[in-house]
């Protein structure tokens, strides 16, 4: 025992430029991540943020009831799973082929340039993505609106329009996402054995025969993987880029589960209801993992556990 002690003692010392890296993570999540959990019983209280628990009531599932008995929480869900299903259809295989595509491209210094361009979108920031949104859609000065003028059509101002939500986020989402996801699956590329294609040339394949045999196959399992990730994610959304484009004409289209968490605390200081509404978000999150996980473990023998 004594020497056991000793032993994880010196490997401490030897390793502590490591865990000195390490330790700020590992203080973020306690803070940010873990310790939160303990003020989720508010959703059992009637909180009062200047009382505190001793000075709240406590009402036990009265939040919840509540959450199931409000009509439009459905209309939520419904709006939610409406967008990630969109997104999930065209944004889940789209790094994959632009991905294969890049793959493809023969000169070094072009395919890192396109490499390059396709992914800068993801760093720029929610706001001025919706900045961006707003002045390609403005029914005054927008490029969609001098190009219905040259048409002889009247302008429309898409974003008050709730059937058009859906389509401006899931394809400014394409814009982007689709190249910094692809980087997952050039890496993953760069993992498979060349001897795999060596043999599939030697047995006559050619480059579709590559990539439908060798290629697709060795992506599987990270495709999976990513896949099972964005169905558990799928009651929730970006939610800056939601909150910016709402408006009281779309309200129908673009209130969702986490605007609806959101303006039920932060605006309407009910505290309690949204902490159970955000609870019974993240366990409906948790439930679609485990049921992908389990399918995508039987069928693909790909899974996260």
């Amino acid at each position: 025992m004594i020497r056991r002690e000793a032993n994880f003692r010196r490997g401490l010392w030897r390793n502590r430029y490591i865990y000195l890296m390490v330790a700020p993570v590992l203080v973020y999540l306690a803070l940010i991540k873990y310790m939160p959990l303990w003020f989720i019983r508010i959703s059992f209280y009637d909180y009062r943020l200047l009382r505190g628990f001793s000075g709240s009531n406590w009402v036990g599932l009265e939040h919840y009831k509540r959450l199931f008995s409000n009509p439009d929480w459905l209309h939520y869900i419904g709006n939610t799973l409406t967008l990630n299903i969109w997104a999930l259809l065209i944004l889940a295989p789209a790094p994959l082929v632009f991905a294969l595509l890049l793959n493809e491209l023969r000169g070094k210094h072009f395919k890192k340039t396109v490499q390059t361009i396709s992914y800068l979108p993801h760093f720029i920031s929610s706001v001025v993505v919706v900045s961006l949104i707003n002045s390609f859609v403005s029914p005054s000065t927008g490029i969609l609106a001098a190009l219905s003028k040259a048409l002889g059509k009247i302008p429309v101002n898409y974003l008050s329009i709730p059937e058009f939500f859906v389509p401006i986020n899931v394809i400014s989402g394409f814009w982007q996402s689709v190249g910094w996801d692809a980087v997952i699956y050039i890496a993953a590329l760069s993992s498979i054995d060349a001897a795999l294609y060596e043999a599939a040339r030697i047995d006559g394949a050619g480059r579709w025969r590559q990539i439908l045999h060798v290629t697709l196959p060795g992506l599987l399992p990270t495709f999976m993987i990513l896949l099972i990730m964005r169905v558990g994610g799928m009651l929730n959304v970006n939610f800056e880029k939601i909150y910016l484009l709402q408006n009281n004409l779309n309200l129908s289209a673009s209130e969702m589960l986490p605007t609806f968490v959101y303006k039920s605390g932060m605006v309407n200081l009910n505290y309690s209801f949204a902490t159970a509404a955000g609870l019974v978000n993240s366990i409906l999150s948790v439930i679609l993992v485990y049921i992908s996980n389990r399918a995508s473990k039987r069928f693909t023998e790909a899974s996260l556990f």
